[in-house]
């Protein structure tokens, strides 16, 4: 096989372009009827079918995060990193029956709405301040870093403009367009990337299984590198410290997940667009089978390379422009990219179309919801209380550009970081395990108080510092865990020790039909916890 790393066939290039063109005239289309209300700009007019709901999730979660920072670390740790996704879909059941029958029923635009509405403006302006900085310096930038990179190695385009043309992208249609957009081009670009992911699975899986194909060559995948198929690794394996053991289940992954899917704005917002509560669960139970699909798209790739680039026969097969861009334990997020050489010419282009469609989509997301909390909680509450709709969309528009324009700067910073989907959670984890605290005990303690919540957010920062830079070697999943409970402790004792009644005033009262499901979402709920289960017990 006589390839080289990086280049599209002019095929490729017209099928990318064809894709291009259609994201852009879909986005442009569906987004007239909405966008100069704020209703229709930040939240599609709530009219999201579940189908759209759930593909747009997935398409709002599925980045260059996945495709290129988790194939990354498939490529140095192994199915284990999948833990994130397979423990999502659980999550996925939880937020869907007792996070959001809540929050519709307050009918609120943003998170940061619900905690005015359950705390106070002060603490709602605190967090919302946390979660704009979050989504700029964390994940657009880490966003456009990895998409940039993967321009990079396949096309050989230099970085900073790889990342200029992925931010352009995004722009074009998803300011102008609001929500509306965002959810309806996800739609075609949920199915694109679940396409693009599988072929290149199957072309390098079978690439190593040669005359025995795909089956064969997954079989040789686990002969030739079984400890990349650990689920829970053991103290002795060198990534431990990334993925702690049975820790993963029962400790800090469940915090990131929680606050990811439960308390994420570009995440829920979708969610709070359905047409209702049971549109919005059946939503969040089609994106949880698809997020069971998702390691063997973009985790089972990372360890094909892994396989390709450590084993001579398999090395010398390919042509000497291939070797000149091997991934490696220094440069893992470089595999995915990589392994694009095996596609032949026309899925390659599909393939591309599927990452820059992962990029893009997310993009969008976080660039919507950046606008949505910075117009809604922040101007809106503090600069002009009486914007009209059309004023309040466009400075949701200028939001969006000028957070854009800052990530694209900071953006390149993070070429020095290994592992970039590591980076990215452990940065997170310093600001969510407090927030998850708050909400956990805002949702369900009558008698958390907004003096206790202020005080427990303020204070999980310094908690979840100290854990990090402590000489304990404590791994990151931990401290987040440790850091949740030290903050739930703070919260409940300063609630008991200042409030002087049984419960807060603003509590929710909760009762039985709160959280009613339908038969349908019960019966999807059970088949995701058995598959996952099962996916445990065969690769423990």
């Amino acid at each position: 096989m006589d390839t080289s790393a990086h280049g599209l066939a002019t095929l490729d290039y017209a099928i990318f372009a064809l894709y291009v063109v259609v994201i852009i005239s879909v986005g442009l289309i569906v987004s007239r009827k909405n966008k100069e209300s704020t209703e229709g700009y930040f939240l599609a007019g709530k009219s999201i079918p579940w189908w759209a709901v759930g593909a747009s999730l997935i398409a709002a979660n599925i980045s260059a995060e996945q495709f290129i920072g988790m194939s990354g670390s498939g490529f140095a740790i192994g199915l284990g990193i999948a833990s994130y996704e397979f423990m999502a879909a659980i999550t996925l059941i939880i937020v869907a029956k007792y996070f959001l029958p809540i929050f519709i029923e307050k009918g609120i635009y943003t998170i940061p709405q619900f905690v005015e509405q359950r705390f106070s403006k002060s603490l709602k302006t605190i967090l919302a301040v946390f979660w704009i900085c979050l989504y700029i310096f964390v994940n657009l930038t880490s966003v456009l870093y990895l998409g940039g990179l993967a321009l990079e190695t396949i096309l050989g385009v230099p970085l900073m403009y790889s990342i200029i043309g992925l931010a352009l992208f995004a722009l074009v249609y998803s300011v102008y367009g609001g929500l509306s957009a965002v959810v309806w081009t996800d739609v075609i670009q949920v199915a694109v990337l679940i396409f693009g992911g599988f072929m290149t699975s199957y072309l390098a899986v079978s690439f190593i299984g040669g005359d025995t194909g795909f089956f064969g060559g997954m079989g040789m995948l686990y002969d030739k590198a079984p400890d990349h198929f650990d689920m829970v690794l053991s103290k002795d394996n060198p990534q431990f410290n990334n993925l702690p053991g049975i820790a993963v289940l029962i400790g800090g992954l469940w915090v990131a997940n929680l606050y990811y899917w439960g308390f994420n704005q570009y995440i829920i917002q979708r969610t709070l667009a359905a047409k209702s509560v049971d549109e919005a669960q059946r939503g969040i139970l089609f994106a949880a089978f698809l997020k069971l699909c998702i390691p063997f798209l973009v985790v089972i790739p990372g360890i094909a390379a892994y396989v390709i680039v450590n084993d001579p026969t398999l090395l010398g097969q390919l042509g000497e422009g291939a070797k000149n861009f091997l991934p490696t334990m220094s440069t893992a997020d470089r595999a995915y990219p990589w392994l694009t050489q095996f596609l032949p010419v026309g899925v390659k282009g599909v393939v591309f179309a599927a990452l820059t469609a992962a990029i893009v989509s997310s993009l969008a997301s976080m660039l919507n919801s950046t606008a949505t909390i910075f117009t809604l909680d922040i101007y809106h509450e503090y600069i002009d209380k009486n914007a009209s709709d059309r004023k309040l969309v466009n400075i949701g528009r200028l939001t969006a550009l000028v957070s854009l324009v800052i990530a694209i700067f900071v953006a390149p910073m993070l070429g020095a970081i290994e592992q970039a989907f590591q980076f990215i959670q452990e940065y997170t984890g310093l600001v969510s395990p407090g927030i998850l605290a708050v909400f956990l005990l805002g949702l369900f303690w009558k008698k958390t108080t907004t003096n206790a919540s202020i005080i427990g957010v303020l204070a999980s920062i310094p908690i979840a510092l100290l854990l990090k830079f402590l000489p304990l070697e404590m791994p990151f999943l931990d401290q987040m865990m440790y850091t949740l409970i030290l903050t739930m402790a703070t919260i409940v004792f300063v609630s008991l020790a200042t409030s002087e009644v049984d419960d807060d005033p603003k509590g929710i009262v909760l009762t039985k039909t709160t959280f009613a499901t339908s038969t349908v979402f019960k019966l999807g709920s059970y088949a995701v916890c058995l598959i996952t289960a099962a996916i445990y017990c065969l690769f423990w």
